[in-house]
């Protein structure tokens, strides 16, 4: 008879938030494949754990998950843990689940700590319909093309960004989604908790520490007061932008500048002047 796979969600910062069945599960089962076996290993002293632990990280997962799908068919029973959180989610884990579930072993998530979940609600954000993002792409390009295509999205969003990436995503989201609303949380369940709700604008303004990575809420469009007042169209738009670069602004502040009072991104603004100078 095969062995089970567990997917053991770990404590997000204070160690207290772990339950009792996690800990009951760790100690019973063969072995424990971890994202990082130095850090889990402080979470099993602190529980008086002693089962052996192995490495199951991003850069050996594929050539490894075989040999933990076999002792697992041949009756051993594992659990899977990420640094912090639920494993799996934004970390290592799927391709053995999906192994192990080919084979045909059982596989069994114990629900537990989340950032996801405790960022968004603790947020303000809607939370009856809401969607994980992950990572923005480090590459500049490949970020443009993953803010525009979340700009269309109707519901919460929320994603992890590095603090050294943060007030640049946050820059980008806000030319691609306008001055949305943004939950940025830090060091969640930690002594130095940080929940910081403001719109974009406030938020790049603001000093970003260096360490700790960082949940973001993203208020859905329609959570956001936006001016209803619509943009007129041809030589009257056309007017206004040239009245706002003769003020002395730039082409791309007049462009902003009118974006915000007409409740447009600043490419959608854009695509409007674009429009008005076809129509003549």
């Amino acid at each position: 008879m095969s062995g089970t796979l567990y997917l053991v969600a770990t404590p997000i910062g204070n160690l207290e938030d772990f339950t009792f069945r996690a800990v009951r599960i760790l100690g019973e089962v063969q072995l424990i494949a971890a994202e990082d076996t130095r850090r889990t290993a402080k979470l099993l002293r602190h529980y008086d754990i002693t089962t052996k632990s192995t490495s199951l990280h991003e850069h050996n997962e594929r050539p490894k998950a075989p040999g933990l799908v076999r002792r697992l068919l041949a009756g051993d029973s594992i659990a899977l843990l990420s640094d912090a959180g639920t494993p799996v989610i934004s970390d290592p884990g799927l391709i053995l689940v999906r192994q192990s579930l080919d084979a045909g072993v059982s596989v069994m998530a114990l629900p537990g700590p989340s950032a996801v979940i405790a960022a968004l609600i603790s947020s303000g954000a809607p939370t009856n319909s809401f969607t994980f993002v992950g990572f923005p792409p480090r590459r500049s390009n490949d970020r443009k093309r993953w803010c525009e295509a979340l700009a269309s999205e109707p519901r919460t969003l929320v994603f992890f960004e590095s603090p050294h990436r943060l007030v640049t995503t946050l820059t980008m989201m806000r030319e691609f989604l306008g001055n949305r609303m943004v939950a940025v949380c830090r060091e969640l369940s930690k002594l130095h908790e940080e929940l910081v709700i403001r719109p974009i604008s406030e938020l790049v303004e603001m000093s970003v520490a260096p360490r700790g990575e960082y949940t973001c809420v993203v208020w859905p469009a329609e959570g956001v007061d936006l001016p209803t007042q619509r943009p007129p169209e041809g030589a009257v738009l056309l007017k206004e932008l040239t009245q706002l670069t003769n003020s002395g602004a730039s082409r791309r502040t007049a462009v902003k500048e009118m974006g915000r009072k007409y409740g447009l991104t600043t490419r959608q603004m854009y695509t409007a002047v674009v429009r008005a100078k076809e129509i003549g």
